[in-house]
């Protein structure tokens, strides 16, 4: 493989010397094309040694393919345009250099775009489209480049279900998502297929593309037990939240009902929306499974779905839970109480603490609007050595949130941290703080404090920062 153009430029060099394409290059990876065609520019001094009858001044052989195969791929990639444009048109003896072609057919120069977009035109079947899909995708990317798109198109629309089958699995997301596109207006692929496809593919636009698709082909009466076990069961939650939709033409309301403590705040919202249309009532729902006996088995996609859909009267369902020995319980009761706007700090607050980084972690969101009402002597005590990462990480979050001489402290204090990634973020606090209204003027601290991290400024902001606080000579 050829990755950067460093290697385009031993490419050509390889080439010039007589060396078979198939040896130098991956003829079947478009990058490497691409990189082969950049590459030749670069050479300086490819022109006389390259192609020695060639001359600035002398006329144009007239046949070009006496050169040979590699030879005459240089000559595609010539920075000559007449030398492109003759290498064009007599490339049609060799097809291997077909995807030099449609690089061309995106040329800067009119005459040789036009030449080979005329060559294109005639040598694309369907065989040989399908090769070609993934360069002429790529160079479409580029401006003028849209020519080989189309024609593609025109020709991949005559293809079969099973010659598209092995665009379905091309690593490059653009080929797999013209595939389906052409697949889907074709109607080449079932609506279990399509379900299948978008359960499967790991692109989003791919997931959406085959899921609409396929509840589309459906209508109101169609095979439903094809098409939905596939996308509900997907680990994409776009695709999990169209089958969820799907759900509402069937009128499953109880299959719908376990999608509402889906851990994708989509499924749980579309599982929200069907329940609804239903009849059901989702606050309800989540109300019971908040409250019932067997708590241990509580989802935590129930706990955050009633902070989603509640009101502040359902707080009182989720303060016992952040006392629930699952840490992914109390980390959605956190959220679930910050999405109802009852987040209290005292209360919280020993959050904190706890052995769950994802509850440290939503415990520091809730409070970050509470960060000036909590003691700054207590944050900053969690940023020692002694507490665990997560604990570190989100003491330091609400300090730095906290601002003033509190976030210098905090922040100077961690530029030692074990932690490579704490360690940058408390060097960026560092440079971004600021004196604010509430620190002294000449406070001796700050001095110390911008002194003992002085290798994260220039002299000039150094003695910039200290004017600002009133410190320093």
């Amino acid at each position: 493989m050829l990755e950067d153009i460093g290697d385009g430029t031993a490419a050509a060099t390889r080439l010039a010397g007589g060396a078979p394409l198939q040896g130098t290059l991956d003829v079947s990876d478009p990058g490497d094309w691409l990189t082969l065609d950049a590459g030749v520019r670069e050479v300086a001094w490819y022109g006389p040694q390259f192609l020695p009858e060639w001359e600035a001044s002398a006329p144009l052989p007239a046949d070009l393919t006496q050169l040979g195969e590699s030879r005459l791929a240089l000559a595609l990639c010539h920075r000559d345009g007449r030398i492109r444009q003759e290498a064009v048109r007599q490339s049609a003896q060799y097809p291997g250099l077909l995807p030099l072609v449609v690089i061309r057919c995106a040329d800067w120069a009119g005459p040789v775009r036009e030449c080979a977009r005329q060559v294109l035109r005639e040598a694309l079947d369907v065989d040989t489209a399908l090769d070609l899909a993934p360069l002429i995708l790529r160079v479409g990317r580029r401006g003028r480049g849209g020519f080989g798109v189309e024609v593609l198109g025109q020709v991949l629309g005559r293809a079969s279900h099973g010659q598209l089958v092995a665009l379905f699995a091309d690593p490059d997301r653009v080929v797999r998502r013209f595939a389906y596109r052409l697949a889907i207006e074709g109607r080449l692929l079932s609506p279990g297929e399509l379900a299948r496809a978008a359960a499967r593919d790991e692109d989003t636009v791919v997931q959406d593309l085959c899921a609409t698709a396929a509840l589309t082909a459906l209508g109101d009466q169609g095979a439903y037990e094809e098409v939905l076990p596939p996308l509900l069961c997907a680990r994409s939650p776009r695709t999990r939240s169209a089958g969820v939709t799907g759900l509402r033409r069937t009128g499953q309301s109880e299959q719908a009902k376990s999608f509402l403590s889906d851990r994708s705040a989509l499924v749980r919202a579309c599982a929200r929306y069907v329940v609804r249309q239903l009849g059901g009532d989702p606050v309800a729902w989540y109300r019971e499974r908040c409250t019932a006996p067997d708590i241990l088995e509580l989802p935590p996609g129930a706990v955050i779905g009633l902070g989603e859909c509640g009101n502040r009267v359902d707080a009182e369902l989720l303060w016992p839970l952040l006392a629930h020995p699952v840490a992914g319980v109390r980390a959605r009761a956190v959220a679930g109480l910050r999405a109802l706007d009852c987040a209290d700090a005292k209360q919280l607050r020993p959050l904190l603490d706890d052995p769950a980084a994802g509850v440290v972690r939503e415990t520091a969101i809730a409070l970050l609007p509470s960060a000036k009402e909590l003691p700054a002597d207590w944050l900053l005590e969690r940023t020692g050595c002694e507490h665990p990462r997560h604990v570190r990480v989100g003491a330091f979050r609400l300090l730095d949130a906290r601002g003033g001489i509190e976030a210098l402290r905090a922040a100077v204090g961690l530029l030692e941290d074990p932690d490579a990634k704490l360690r940058t973020w408390a060097g960026q606090s560092v440079q971004r703080w600021r004196p604010s209204p509430d620190v002294r003027r000449g406070d001796a601290e700050v001095e110390e404090l911008l002194d003992r991290s002085r290798h994260l400024f220039s002299d000039h902001v150094l003695r910039r920062r200290k004017r600002e606080a009133g410190v320093g000579s």
